[in-house]
């Protein structure tokens, strides 16, 4: 990429290179490598630039500067607020749902899987787990967020399913959409969805007996949808 350097700095040029650097002997020809050229051109810039009357300082005070982003989410009063997501390690899968009434009212819920299931599969138990309680509660509009493009995107038929393993979920979430009035299925950045993140990662922790079975039953209480 230089090649000046490769031609006077190679230990014993040959052939072509050899002719260049006689030929170039015949000029008084320093080669030194400029190691800070990025700071010596702000250096230089600086000082063809001097600070004169009119310099005005700059104002490093920014508005809202604790607020790390902004995602503006149009507000239906007629539609209910659900995200979801899942945690696989190699002690289980836990997945977590909250569910945001037309009043403001949250609703939290976890589980724990008795079955090793992929990431994908995983973002699929919680979607369908919070969609049938949906259901359960007679929801008619539903916003569905969470942080999976896969799932997100094959909810809403932009890409095609071709796992074997995942067309029956997509299948599923399909027909629980027809339960309800109008469903929209929105992809949110992980750092909006850390709360349900956190609580899948709880669940998948959770210790069950061997004897113990878990149900689709859903109960309310204190705000608090408990998973029985």
């Amino acid at each position: 990429m230089d090649p000046l350097k490769y031609i006077f700095q190679k230990p014993m040029p040959t052939g072509r290179i050899a002719k260049w650097h006689i030929l170039l002997t015949e000029f008084d020809i320093v080669y030194v490598t400029c190691t800070a050229m990025k700071i010596q051109a702000l250096a230089d810039h600086l000082d063809e630039n001097s600070v004169d009357d009119e310099y005005q300082p700059l104002s490093t005070y920014f508005s809202d500067k604790e607020v790390n982003s902004v995602e503006v989410i149009p507000e239906n009063t007629n539609a209910w607020k659900m995200f979801f997501d899942r945690f696989v390690n190699a002690k289980g899968v836990g997945i977590g749902e909250i569910l945001i009434s037309r009043t403001g009212q949250h609703y939290t819920t976890t589980a724990r899987l008795r079955f090793f299931c992929t990431n994908n599969t995983g973002e699929y138990e919680a979607c369908i787990m919070g969609m049938n309680m949906e259901v359960d509660l007679d929801v008619p509009e539903l916003l569905i967020m969470g942080d999976s493009y896969l799932i997100i995107w094959q909810a809403q038929v932009k890409w095609e399913t071709r796992d074997i393993k995942l067309i029956p979920y997509r299948q599923h979430v399909e027909d629980l959409s027809k339960w309800f009035k109008s469903v929209e299925i929105r992809y949110i950045p992980r750092f909006h969805n850390e709360l349900t993140y956190a609580l899948a990662t709880l669940a998948s922790m959770l210790p069950y007996p061997g004897n113990v079975h878990t149900s689709w039953r859903f109960r309310f209480k204190q705000g608090m949808a408990i998973v029985t």
